[in-house]
């Protein structure tokens, strides 16, 4: 029997350095639990464009179809702002989600105990959060046409167009409630069915899909507009919040930063099953490509290091060595290690990118 297939795109900026870690604890899986990957590396964003012309080939997106699960680091940086939109380092990663159908995407915000008081918010209302944010991620009004900047008389106009299809939302809100049914069994829609027509039809779908497949999950919907203002108020009144892609994308980063920093945060895309059961898939941190910190040592790995946990979760069936990951960096972060992200007003000496996987591989040492 082959090995599971991983394909790694580290990207730009700080993406290459966060996912030297990965790859230290994808190497640690294999010697010291037998669990293998049959890993190949390829590139995509600005570093593709400049080796090819095009922020992702032909040959690089049929590597990722086949592959079993895709690591992403980060794309883009300020020396690719001038390109034109075609061929801009975010281009690639969007022709990945697009292409290989990955309408399904987690966004996790979990504040470890440790990281508590880093959070703009008081640790009595961030301590002990655990949310997930199912947005839907190829359709709505980045994918919607028509779209442009056209001239109209004598000025510019931009167009964006927001697009659903009751089967888009369909199949996103079906991930949200199987995904509940598997936590606490709540799920929160937002929307904007107050003044647009495709969060009408949002909330009708969710609704409709709820009274037919899950009435065992709770459902409730609310306005994505105050939805933002009670994620800030009381973020753990959610449980499994499913929003669309535009809202999905404002929300995600909030709730983010509620939990002390973008560097803490992984992300799973899913598709439908494939024929060997596993979803398409590809995994990546949150945060970008932060090339004001690229080569220095500074970037904090965590979010990718967590991004490979998910990896094992939802690809691979491996979630008691999900846990076992996703342990060793709370851990970690118990210890009191800290790179220079997750440094407090008192200062102190932050730790590299390259000690903090080091800290991990030593946590995961400790659990055998």
């Amino acid at each position: 029997m082959s090995n599971p297939s991983l394909l790694i795109l580290a990207g730009d900026g700080i993406g290459p350095e966060v996912m030297a870690e990965v790859k230290k604890i994808i190497g640690w899986y294999g010697d010291k639990r037998g669990v293998h990957f049959d890993v190949s590396e390829d590139l995509v964003g600005g570093c593709a464009y400049d080796a090819h012309g095009t922020p992702l080939t032909d040959e690089t997106m049929a590597k990722a179809q086949a592959a079993d699960a895709v690591l992403l680091g980060a794309v883009g940086g300020p020396k690719y702002d001038k390109l034109d939109f075609s061929v801009k380092p975010e281009r690639g990663l969007l022709r990945l989600r697009k292409e290989m159908d990955l309408f399904s995407n987690l966004r996790p915000a979990q504040c470890f105990d440790a990281l508590a008081d880093f959070s703009s918010l008081k640790r009595d209302i961030v301590a002990g959060l655990d949310i997930m944010i199912v947005r839907e991620l190829t359709s709505g009004v980045y994918f919607g046409e028509p779209r442009g900047i056209f001239v109209e008389g004598n000025e510019r106009v931009g167009i964006n167009t927001q697009r659903y299809t009751e089967s888009e939302i369909a199949r996103v809100a079906r991930s949200a409630f199987e995904l509940a049914r598997k936590r606490s069994n709540k799920v929160c829609s937002m929307e904007k069915a107050n003044v647009m027509e495709s969060g009408i039809l949002w909330r009708d779908v969710v609704q409709e899909i709820h009274d037919k497949e899950y009435t065992d999950v709770e459902l409730s919907h609310m306005y994505a507009d105050a939805g933002a203002m009670q994620l800030c108020r009381w973020p753990k009144q959610f449980d499994v919040i499913v929003t669309d892609n535009l809202f999905g994308d404002l929300l995600s980063d909030m709730a983010a930063m509620l939990t002390g920093s973008l560097g803490m945060l992984p992300s799973a895309s899913l598709g439908l099953p494939q024929a060997n059961g596993r979803p398409k898939a590809l995994y990546e941190p949150v945060h970008g490509s932060a090339p004001d910190i690229a080569g220095q040592g500074k970037a904090n790995p965590i979010a990718c290091i967590l991004s490979f946990a998910m990896a094992l979760r939802y690809s691979f069936d491996m979630g008691a060595e999900a846990d076992r990951l996703e342990g060793a960096v709370n851990d970690v972060l118990a210890s009191g290690a800290r790179t220079a992200d997750l440094m407090g007003p008192d200062g102190g000496t932050p730790i590299s990118t390259s000690q903090m996987g080091d800290a991990v591989i030593a946590a995961l040492n400790a659990t055998l």
